[in-house]
C-alpha cells in the first residue's frame, strides 16, 4: 500500500482520483480507495481540509486528485439571498455560495428555519464545495446557538484548520 503525506493544492495533473464527500475530505490518517482500485494510506502531520481539485502525492510520486462526491444537500433560493446567507452564516453552517442559489448540507432544522424566513428550499444530490474560512483555506464548523450567551456564560468558539 502506498502512503501519501503531501498535499498539492489545485493540481492540474493526476494519475488517479478519489471521490470524497465534504466530511470525508477532512482527514489526517485514513486509508482511501482510488477510482482505479488502488489503496493509499493518507498520513498527514495534522488534520487537514482537502478541497475539490487538490491532490495527494504518494511516496512513490503518484498524484491522486480529490474529487467532491455528490451528497444530499439543500438548495436555497429566494429574493433576498444576502439576508438568507447572513442567517446561514450566523449558524456557522458551511455554505456554497453561487450567484442564484446557496447550497448547504441536508439539515431539516435549517430547512425549517430558512423556509420560515422566506427561502425556497429544495433537496438536491450534488458535489459540495463550500466557501473556506475567512483567513484563506479552512473550514467553518456548525455551531449550536440554542445555549445562552448571557453575561458570565462560559463559551469558546473553536476554529479548526484556519490559516
Amino acid at each position: 500500500m502506498q502512503t501519501a503525506q503531501e498535499i498539492i493544492t489545485q493540481s492540474d495533473t493526476a494519475d488517479d482520483q478519489v471521490s470524497l464527500d465534504y466530511d470525508a475530505r477532512f482527514m489526517r490518517r485514513k486509508v482511501l480507495t482510488t477510482h482505479a482500485g488502488a489503496q493509499i494510506l493518507v498520513d498527514l502531520p495534522r488534520t487537514t481540509s482537502l478541497d475539490h481539485g487538490d491532490a495527494l502525492r504518494t511516496t512513490t510520486g503518484l498524484l491522486v486528485e480529490i474529487v467532491a462526491a455528490p451528497e444530499p444537500l439543500l438548495e436555497i433560493t429566494g429574493t433576498d439571498l444576502s439576508r438568507i446567507a447572513w442567517h446561514i452564516g450566523n449558524r456557522h453552517t458551511p455554505c456554497q455560495i453561487e450567484t442564484a442559489r446557496l447550497l448547504i448540507q441536508h439539515d431539516h432544522v435549517m430547512a425549517d428555519m430558512l423556509a420560515r424566513i422566506g427561502a425556497q428550499v429544495t433537496e438536491v444530490h450534488e458535489p459540495f464545495t463550500p466557501e473556506g474560512g475567512a483567513y484563506g483555506h479552512g473550514r467553518t464548523h456548525g455551531h449550536d446557538h440554542s445555549h445562552a450567551h448571557g453575561p458570565g456564560a462560559e463559551h469558546a468558539h473553536e476554529h479548526h484548520n484556519e490559516h
